[in-house]
């Protein structure tokens, strides 16, 4: 077994000399198998063994045996050996996730922990070619995604450097056998026997009667591994390019926009890890209630005959597709201006700070200026005589008109946005500037009353929005 991990090793250069390599170790066949392999060859390779334990304190006195024993060998072998306990049930009942979700967040963020403690180069994981196995048939039976079938990767990026798996080219028979042969006298996890779980459910009942049809799976398995990974690792590359040119993104509101026109002119795979790369953005993490059906109705939003709707997702995300654009936000966390909001401006110059976070301002401008300031839609000039103070800026009121140059007679501010394109969502979060006579002479960025826009010699008022 050693020469075929080593070969693994070199082709698939998983290890260099000289290195820090810290091991996790529960005492289990594998773990043990791995560190023994490693112990083996720290001084051909140069290399530092650090082994970690994570006690997840799920099986009592049991729990501890393990860790006393990982920790006796590693005395025997002079590996240091490092034991941290994590309080899964804890985490478990917090974070409400299942038992097996909250182990893995918790044992990896001890993980994370150790390799910047310790400046590890690289994490050595156990799993071996029976797991991956296990991994593509349970990914078969729930998931419709290609990202999920890749299994587990050989190696990736961790922290201050990589995860490796050299176990993946031999199965559990070669492991065990190692075992024996150097007296190795592994403990064995009792939870592991228990078939309600369903990865031991395939391990006891379907794995067994794949491998008597193929006795190499695993190896077949793996490579197919490998080269879903190649093929997954080249589509996101190019899908963040796509992200890159169709999509904007705002951090600090969490909010996310799409132009459906573009995204369309790429192909459906890439439309797919475009939208699955905006929800890694948007999510902190990704709910358990999303399915394929929310990706079959991302994509049919993409659709030039699908008209505007909003679409409610898991945790308050919206997803609303306005004109030929898709909009991301969640419910709560956009609402950033209050329907109701009205501030009075007695005095120039002055300004504010909006909900939304712009500021508005009015002040006093000479004549040059104000003819090279005129054209902004988020500026507006008037004379100082055309302007009854006090300054009123507001949110839209039902029944809200206003008249603009072109137009004979008024028109409702909600019927202006509706022939701007401007989102639903953001319809209630368009500022009005109106005079103490309430007549509306500005809907920032879109319309400008231009009676109130007169330009001739004397002081000039300039209202200023900025972002």
């Amino acid at each position: 077994m050693k020469e075929k991990l080593l070969t693994f090793i070199y082709d698939h250069q998983l290890l260099k000399k000289n290195k820090t390599v810290l091991v996790g170790v529960s005492g289990g066949p594998d773990s043990m198998a791995l560190l023994h392999f490693f112990h083996e060859i720290k001084e051909e390779w140069n290399i530092t063994v650090i082994a970690l334990t994570i006690d997840h304190q799920l099986r009592g006195e049991e729990s501890n045996q393990d860790v006393q024993y990982v920790k006796e060998v590693c005395k025997k072998w002079k590996v240091p050996h490092v034991s941290i306990q994590v309080n899964v049930k804890s985490y478990r009942a917090k974070k409400k996730v299942s038992t097996q979700v909250a182990a893995r967040t918790l044992r990896y963020d001890a993980f994370k922990e150790q390799m910047k403690i310790h400046h590890g180069d690289y994490l050595a994981l156990g799993h071996h070619g029976d797991d991956q196995i296990e991994t593509l048939v349970m990914s078969l039976v729930r998931t419709t995604n290609l990202s999920s079938l890749t299994g587990i990767p050989f190696k990736r990026k961790f922290v201050t450097g990589e995860i490796i798996r050299p176990l993946l080219c031999v199965t559990k028979h070669e492991i065990e056998d190692y075992c024996v042969k150097h007296h190795l006298q592994p403990r064995i996890d009792s939870t592991n026997l228990d078939t309600y779980y369903t990865r031991n459910y395939v391990r006891a009942h379907i794995v067994p009667k794949l491998k008597k049809r193929n006795h190499n799976l695993h190896m077949t398995v793996q490579r197919l591994s490998e080269s879903l990974q190649e093929d997954e690792e080249y589509l996101m590359e190019q899908a963040k390019q796509v992200v890159k040119k169709t999509a904007r993104f705002d951090e600090q509101q969490k909010k996310a926009s799409i132009s459906a026109k573009e995204l369309r002119s790429y192909a459906v795979s890439l439309q797919r890890r475009a939208y699955r790369l905006t929800l890694d953005y948007l999510y902190d993490e990704l709910p358990d209630s999303l399915s394929y059906m929310h990706e079959r109705i991302f994509l049919s939003l993409l659709s030039e005959q699908m008209g505007n709707q909003i679409i409610h997702f898991p945790k308050g995300l919206h997803i609303e597709k306005s004109y030929d654009n898709i909009f991301f936000y969640f419910f709560e966390k956009n609402r950033i201006v209050e329907k109701s909001f009205h501030q009075i401006m007695t005095a120039i110059p002055q300004s504010i700070n909006l909900p939304n976070g712009a500021v508005f301002s009015v002040s006093y401008i000479d004549v040059k200026n104000a003819k090279e300031k005129e054209s902004n839609p988020y500026t507006y000039i008037c004379s100082k005589e055309q302007i009854a103070l006090p300054i009123h800026i507001r949110t839209r009121r039902d029944g809200d008109r206003m008249r603009y140059k072109g137009l004979r007679g008024t028109k409702k501010i909600k019927d202006i946005l509706i022939d701007a394109k401007v989102p639903r969502h953001l319809r209630d979060h368009t500022y009005i500037v109106a005079d103490d006579s309430d007549e509306i002479f500005w809907l920032i960025g879109l319309r400008k009353n231009m009676d109130h826009c007169t330009m001739s010699d004397g002081t000039y008022v300039l209202f200023e929005y900025k972002t």
